[in-house]
């Protein structure tokens, strides 16, 4: 989900010149707008909102941008493992027990020029959508498709037609618009309009722009200036994150909320690949006392850890950007073991389901390999 396919990006194929930039890395952000909604024509009817890079809790459509229905077995979600922003959707469609709804179609972490492609399935398929690239059913939609092929990305099953790639926004939409088919006990993972709810989007811009894509303007800066400024401001957020979580078990207080998911799947990926791949390299996530425990206690709850791919993770990025890593070698390292020791997180109080409750065993075929993570 960077930039066009042929610009430069950790999603989409990169450009023959690769995907570092001259000067500093700036992350395209025009997505398909369009939503599923559970009234379309309600959401159609209140005015055109402007662009939202993180997406909003209701409102109205951007321009151009069309309502689709809820829709209980119409739409499959496409959202590699090795990805940190289609790994948000897979979480919290776990978390909310949205898996009857909406199915899951789990491309291979290494993508060709031409768009992810489904080569962990059998044939090389997708069984439910019959296609070998993302790219194809992005065309099937907009023949003349200008941009990224990226995940996640929610997909028309009658059609073939993706939908949305507007990863900040379908997490929202599942929290919101598919309330109809949430589990029993699902978590409350947006509080109530209110401070709260304006705190967490404040929350959720810096952990954004300074965080999730700051990692990014570290491994594609093409200047020594450029990179040095990623990196402070990326370490200036780190340690802003390590004081909030040093008093609270979640960023948000006693429960766990969209914010954590955001922040949950760049930590996930930062030793095994952003403090050496992309050199953000002031310490590592395991030597921040409150981050590192806070990751650990997120990693050990179910539907966080349960969908992490530590290998596939390693193979996309170190396979995928040759001018970061002109080898290709991916690296063996490092030890995983550790994401299952004791965090001591449940001393700060809390529930982190809040009045909800855990979600049940992963599904038959959605499983990580069990070679791929120290869960066991």
């Amino acid at each position: 989900m960077d930039k066009d396919s042929t610009g430069q990006g950790s999603d989409a194929a990169a450009s023959p010149k690769g995907y570092i930039e001259e000067g500093g890395y700036d992350r395209d952000t025009n997505y398909i707008g369009d939503r599923i909604v559970a009234d379309p024509g309600a959401v159609r009817a209140l005015p055109t909102e402007g662009p939202a890079r993180v997406g909003r809790v209701g409102g109205g459509l951007a321009e151009g941008a069309e309502a689709w229905p809820v829709e209980a077995g119409r739409y499959r979600l496409v959202a590699a493992r090795a990805c940190p922003w289609a790994n948000r959707a897979i979480i919290v469609r776990r978390l909310l027990g949205l898996e009857d709804a909406i199915s899951l179609g789990l491309p291979g972490p290494v993508h060709d020029e031409r768009s992810w492609t489904f080569d962990l399935d059998e044939g090389g398929t997708d069984p439910v959508l019959g296609t070998h690239w993302l790219q194809e059913n992005y065309v099937e939609r907009f023949p003349d498709y200008p941009r990224g092929i990226t995940v996640p990305a929610l997909v028309d099953v009658p059609t073939g037609g993706v939908v949305t790639n507007d990863y900040p926004q379908i997490t929202l939409d599942f929290s919101t618009e598919w309330t109809a088919f949430h589990r029993d006990g699902a978590p409350q993972l947006i509080p109530d309009a209110g401070p709260e709810r304006d705190e967490m989007f404040e929350v959720i811009e810096r952990v954004f722009t300074e965080v999730n894509n700051g990692v990014y303007r570290c491994g594609f800066a093409g200047e020594q200036e450029s990179y040095g400024e990623a990196y402070d401001r990326l370490w200036t957020a780190m340690d802003w994150l390590e004081e909030r979580l040093t008093t609270r078990r979640f960023l948000m207080g006693a429960t766990i909320t969209e914010a954590d998911v955001r922040l949950f799947t760049t930590l996930a990926r930062f030793d095994p690949v952003y403090h050496g791949h992309f050199k953000a390299n002031r310490q590592k996530l395991a030597e921040m006392p409150a981050l590192w425990a806070y990751a650990r206690d997120l990693f050990q709850t179910p539907g966080f850890g349960d969908t992490i791919d530590f290998d596939q993770i390693k193979h996309h990025y170190y396979e995928v950007h040759r001018d970061v890593n002109p080898t290709g070698i991916v690296p063996k390292g490092p030890d995983l073991n550790g994401w299952m020791s004791a965090h001591r997180r449940e001393e700060l109080g809390g529930r982190p389901f809040g009045d909800g409750t855990a979600p049940g065993p992963v599904r038959e075929g959605e499983a990580v390999d069990p070679e791929h993570t120290p869960l066991r």
